[in-house]
């Protein structure tokens, strides 16, 4: 797919252990001409892993994306009159997230830009990364694919003997997610086996 000044939305939330990946999907995405707009999450601005020093992954999405970023409630609110992004990506997105989008809670920046963007009816797409996945949040996941402009990127389970309740999306299908979603389709099949 041509993505050249296609205007992307690329909210973080902190599944930290998927930082790299998206890292590798955003320069991808920006080679092939996107022009991408990240909005982080409060854990995501402020909170230090043993994956990544929040301050120096802020830093990393800035260089790839050339954009300073979205980081207040405030901020991500003009994305819905001003309807100025085609997509959005919620990559990595939590179980947390998952489960106050579907209960509609706009309390984080993330959550602010996806409903605004939603107001919009343009497609928003889900890259689940959540341990909990399989158990209390199952539902908030069959509760979103059955909402219109929603789609999800192929996950599975990434350690189902020691995480038997975790799933993890191929961070690698967002580009063909983002395709499918525009032409209003949700890729498929939406489970696959989870390689590391």
């Amino acid at each position: 797919m041509d993505f050249k000044d296609m205007k992307i939305g690329f909210a973080l939330t902190g599944s930290f252990c998927t930082f790299t990946r998206i890292l590798e999907v955003m320069k991808g995405l920006n080679a092939a001409g996107a022009d991408i707009h990240p909005i982080f999450s409060k854990n995501v601005s402020e909170m230090d892993s043993r994956f990544w020093k929040s301050r120096e992954f802020i830093a990393k999405v800035q260089e790839i994306t050339g954009r300073q970023g979205i980081f207040t409630i405030q901020e991500a609110e003009p994305i819905g009159p001003k309807g100025y992004l085609d997509v959005m990506v919620l990559a990595p997105c939590t179980g947390n997230t998952m489960a106050k989008l579907a209960a509609g809670i706009t309390d984080t920046p993330v959550l602010m830009a996806a409903k605004a963007h939603l107001r919009n009816e343009k497609p928003l797409i889900i890259a689940v990364s959540t341990n909990d996945a399989l158990g209390m949040n199952l539902k908030n996941i069959g509760l979103l694919m059955n909402t219109k402009n929603i789609y999800f990127v192929p996950f599975g389970q990434d350690d189902c003997i020691k995480k038997p309740l975790s799933l993890v999306a191929h961070m690698e299908e967002i580009p063909a997610t983002i395709e499918a979603a525009l032409a209003r389709k949700q890729i498929q099949p939406v489970v696959k086996e989870y390689t590391k």
